[in-house]
């Protein structure tokens, strides 16, 4: 069976999802839903899904349970949640943007606001999907922060960083995360056919890099039906991420 690039940054999106158990998995976006049912159809059956709006569901898509706003923060505080959420900016401690570029008082361009980064990034497990690397969106200073990087999450103090984890950044080029000594952005995986000059080129910093740098893996047989017949049959996952 063919393997595309798209395959890989699904199978890599599951992955993130790996060892979770029964909390809610909550990826925000096309590609990070996809990798998140992957994950719950092939090694976490226990992952709680949302629709993305008001109600849980189960990896055919089928309501299980009304997930209405105030029961949704109460998960949220609970700490029993690993999001998945986009970024116009991450800087090396994962430092988080996506309100706005250049000065907020005056911005260049403005975007979603804080949203719910900032209690996500504090209360639950968070990981990103970037699907267009570039050094405009690793740079080394975010204009903005609306999620909390390992840096201010521990001059914060306690209140802060007693629940914050910061997981995986997966990309359309490689896969990132933050086990370095110091909490600095390490790169953990690249995809098939890139390398590690390519992702370094299109980072804005310089990347933690220890020894080879493994290959991210590739899906198996059995994955790629469950994607083509099952999670996504209408190959939504292609045109967010091209070979």
């Amino acid at each position: 069976m063919d393997v595309r690039r798209a395959d890989v940054c699904a199978v890599a999106i599951a992955e993130c999802f790996r060892g979770d158990g029964e909390i809610m998995a909550n990826p925000i976006g096309a590609l990070p839903r996809v990798g998140g049912l992957l994950a719950r159809l092939s090694f976490e059956p226990d992952l709680v899904m949302t629709d993305g709006e008001a109600m849980l569901i189960n990896a055919d898509g089928v309501v299980e349970a009304w997930n209405p706003y105030r029961t949704m923060f109460d998960v949220v505080w609970s700490g029993r949640r690993h999001v998945m959420m986009g970024g116009s900016q991450l800087d090396p401690y994962g430092n988080h943007n996506f309100a706005a570029i250049g000065d907020m008082k005056k911005p260049k361009a403005q975007l979603l606001g804080m949203r719910g980064a900032p209690g996500n990034t504090v209360n639950n497990k968070t990981s990103y999907w970037i699907p267009n690397h570039s050094p405009r969106v690793f740079v080394e200073k975010v204009d903005v922060v609306t999620g909390v990087g390992h840096d201010r999450a521990v001059k914060a103090g306690p209140a802060a960083s007693r629940y914050h984890q910061l997981r995986f950044v997966v990309t359309n080029l490689a896969v990132l995360d933050f086990a370095s000594d110091d909490h600095r952005m390490r790169l953990r995986s690249v995809h098939p056919g890139v390398t590690v000059d390519d992702v370094q080129g299109a980072t804005g910093f310089d990347l933690v890099v220890d020894g080879d740098v493994l290959e991210t893996r590739t899906p198996t047989n059995e994955e790629l039906r469950l994607l083509d017949e099952v999670v996504d049959p209408a190959g939504d996952r292609f045109a967010e991420v091209k070979d």
